[in-house]
């Protein structure tokens, strides 16, 4: 199989994309890390945790917000789910959640998100029961979360 070379040079020549081709471009990441346990026995939509939340301002309104959050959850039928100040960006049952008694695991929740908006917003890991207690960061397991501003 042939190599074909764009305009006669190497493929590690080429070090742009021509302008008409969109990239997705990542124009901003801000992140911050939780490493305490943490719980809570509310049937309602709780902050897990004040810091398990980031702050980013969008450039443009036609940008996306990539939110990636990290942590380690243990409960009896508990959920979890990601919220752009206040407003739910999951379901009522969140964007995930554990039903086995005791089970702890590692989760991992994302939203791609189009505030459409400039102003600054808040991203942030709210936490739900529906019997028992509801943990992250078991352990003290450090969570971790990442908003990533992407070009619309």
């Amino acid at each position: 199989m042939a190599i074909i070379k764009p305009n006669n040079n190497t493929i590690s020549a080429i070090t742009a994309l021509p302008a008409s081709i969109s990239t997705g471009k990542v124009l901003q990441v801000v992140t911050a890390t939780d490493s305490t346990s943490r719980s809570t026995t509310s049937t309602s939509y709780v902050t897990a945790s004040n810091t398990l939340s980031v702050d980013i301002t969008p450039s443009a309104t036609s940008s996306k917000i990539f939110v990636l959050i990290n942590t380690t959850m243990l409960s009896e039928d508990g959920y979890y789910t990601i919220y752009r100040d206040s407003t739910n960006l999951g379901s009522a049952a969140g964007f995930g959640g554990t039903s086995v008694n005791n089970s702890r695991c590692a989760g991992a929740i994302s939203v791609l998100d189009s505030p459409s908006s400039t102003s600054q917003i808040t991203y942030q890991l709210y936490v739900k029961r529906a019997h028992g207690t509801v943990y992250i960061n078991t352990d003290n397991n450090k969570g971790s979360i990442v908003a990533m501003e992407i070009a619309g």
